[in-house]
């Protein structure tokens, strides 16, 4: 495939953060914003700092667009630039917007006060003094608004007022106090190639209906390569839905490179399969495994150390028992940065004993592979070089937009070889450009969106420095809270040491608890602490933890730090809020 080229297309490594702005060059950036965005950047400069309503809650709003009359519109201009008339949603309809005739003007004002609700969100969503969620239980939401689809259309008022209630009930993801999931966060520029990428609505499956696309994921996919150490950034990728269906893309090709044969001939063709991954590993390398008929049997689970990392001794041993049985290894699944524990594997020593036994290796590094962007914490994925495949999900630590997944592999062709089926009404042999910018055979899918502007896009406005120190402050603020709780009163951590990445994994024991005995009845009354914290959490809407029991034990929160806004004040925050909801248990 021949390359893009330098320039516009590449990375650079400027300085990508920087210190809090002043008051004025707040004010300058506005001017700016209003300078090229007119009404939108009025409105988001009110709202970021200070000058706007009150924004508008989910509910009845009186005569929406007419709020603030405007003139008419006399100009012959095609797209108009000026003020729009007023409109009167409550008789017009989805067919009144373009390509409807004389549809521009309805279009441009429906689609800024779209615009006016997003941005409302966006600014409440950093606001620590709103809620995290507005919690209603499913029957109450089902009950309380008519969701179901009619025949007949909705007014455009009535549209409206779907999507102020739509985010109304939505989790405030980007809140600096949702710590529940892997993916936290709300980036701006992210956001901004988010709506570029819906009003474009393309494919990528070939260069002719993507061309800008196919090359941004071309470009991106090589950098995420030399990342992860591969020599030029050589090899192949691509963005998948998701780290599960990554992560069966490589237990795909896997299964291709030693018995090609199976692609045409099935699984009865070829030997019973057997694949190797950690007890602590992602559910997916099992539902991978039943997905492609190599059945859940078929991977074993590998012991890990209190620690959650993968004991290599115990991957040697289950090999050779698998050998013996008359079973072929296939492919070994490490973990960089685990779910629960956030641990990481110790790739070296699997890369050698996938090489003794020529087994691919495949990283899922979903969680953790975001540590490659940092000079302090990269040593954690040692080894990753050696990889045959490698599993990166930059919508989790990275921050970008959900969704970005990317599976990447070394063999470049390999992932062609493995999925092309040739069909001869897309992918032409005939065309008049470079066939190799057609990657849609590659995929599994055919329709595919596109997943790479918007880390291409943050990545530019950040550059590989500025998502290095927005991924190091997680893991010092993981840090941070483990300091502030390791020896706390009513705190227990599920395993010594500091964390090795953001995740935190504690017990908070009520004061009824703290002098029980260590016995079953404490246990069963521990096991019931966490879940009924995070309801009283979400009942208040203040915050949002993740809770699960692991093998043995009980019940435990697991903090998670993956957004940019948190700070220092919400983990103290987080700690307190435990406390008030939990000590009355």
């Amino acid at each position: 495939m021949a390359s893009p080229g330098s320039g516009f297309w590449s990375f650079g490594a400027e300085e990508g953060s920087a210190a809090a702005e002043s008051p004025g060059t707040a004010r300058a950036w506005c001017q700016v914003a209003q300078k090229f965005t007119g009404g939108i950047g009025n409105k988001l400069c009110a709202l970021l700092y200070g000058d706007a309503e009150k924004p508008v809650e989910t509910g009845a709003r009186a005569a929406p667009g007419a709020a603030e009359p405007r003139p008419a519109c006399t100009c012959d201009k095609k797209p108009c630039g000026c003020q729009k008339a007023e409109v009167n949603y409550a008789f017009l309809h989805s067919t009144d917007l373009l390509p409807a005739c004389d549809g521009e003007i309805t279009t441009m004002s429906f689609l800024q006060d779209v615009v006016d609700i997003l941005l409302q969100y966006v600014a409440k969503s950093f606001d620590r003094s709103t809620k995290v969620i507005d919690f209603h239980y499913p029957n109450e939401l089902l009950q309380e608004y008519n969701w179901e689809l009619a025949d007949q259309p909705q007014t455009l008022e009535e549209i409206l007022l779907n999507c102020r209630t739509t985010l109304k009930y939505a989790i405030k993801t980007g809140h600096p106090r949702y710590f529940n999931q892997l993916s936290t966060g709300l980036d701006m520029v992210g956001l901004a190639a988010d709506w570029l990428t819906s009003a474009a609505n393309t494919n990528m499956f070939t260069y002719e209906i993507a061309p800008v696309f196919v090359l941004l994921e071309y470009v991106t996919l090589r950098k995420m390569r030399e990342m992860v150490g591969w020599p030029g950034g050589c090899g192949d990728g691509i963005f998948s839905p998701g780290g599960a269906i990554s992560n069966m893309y490589a237990m795909l090709i896997a299964r291709f490179k030693m018995f090609p044969e199976v692609k045409e001939k099935g699984m009865a063709a070829i030997p019973r399969l057997v694949a190797f991954t950690s007890e602590h590993s992602h559910f997916s390398v099992k539902k991978g495994a039943a997905a492609l008929g190599i059945g859940t049997d078929s991977v074993i689970l590998i012991r890990c150390d209190e620690r959650g990392k993968m004991i290599p001794s115990d991957l040697e041993r289950r090999i050779l028992e698998a050998k013996q049985k008359g079973f072929v290894p296939f492919l070994v699944s490490a973990t960089a940065g685990t779910t629960v524990y956030g641990a990481f594997d110790p790739l070296i020593a699997i890369a050698d004993i996938c090489k003794k036994y020529k087994i691919w290796m495949h990283v899922d590094g979903a969680w953790g592979g975001g540590l490659l962007m940092s000079r302090k914490h990269k040593w954690k994925l040692n080894g990753v070089e050696r990889a045959n495949s490698v599993t990166w999900n930059p919508h989790k630590m990275m921050g970008v937009p959900l969704q970005c997944s990317a599976l990447l592999v070394r063999e470049e062709g390999l992932m062609q070889s493995c999925n092309q089926m040739h069909a001869s009404y897309l992918f032409q042999q005939d065309k008049h450009y470079d066939l190799s910018y057609d990657t849609g055979d590659k995929a599994l899918q055919c329709g595919r969106h596109v997943d790479v502007f918007k880390l291409w896009l943050m990545w530019r406005a950040k550059g590989t420095t500025g998502f290095e120190a927005q991924i190091d402050k997680c893991l010092e603020l993981a840090e941070y809270l483990y300091n502030k709780i390791k020896n706390r009163e009513g705190y227990q951590m599920v395993f010594d040491g500091k964390p090795q990445h953001t995740n935190v994994c504690f017990w908070y024991i009520p004061p009824s608890l703290r002098s029980m005995e260590d016995n079953e009845e404490r246990m069963s009354r521990l096991m019931k602490v966490a879940p009924v914290i995070k309801a009283r959490m979400m009942e208040y809407g203040t915050t949002m933890v993740s809770y699960q029991p692991l093998g043995d034990k009980v019940n435990f929160f697991r903090m998670v730090i993956s957004n940019p806004a948190a700070t220092h004040q919400d983990i103290d925050f987080l700690i307190d809020e435990i406390e008030r909801l939990g000590q009355d248990l």
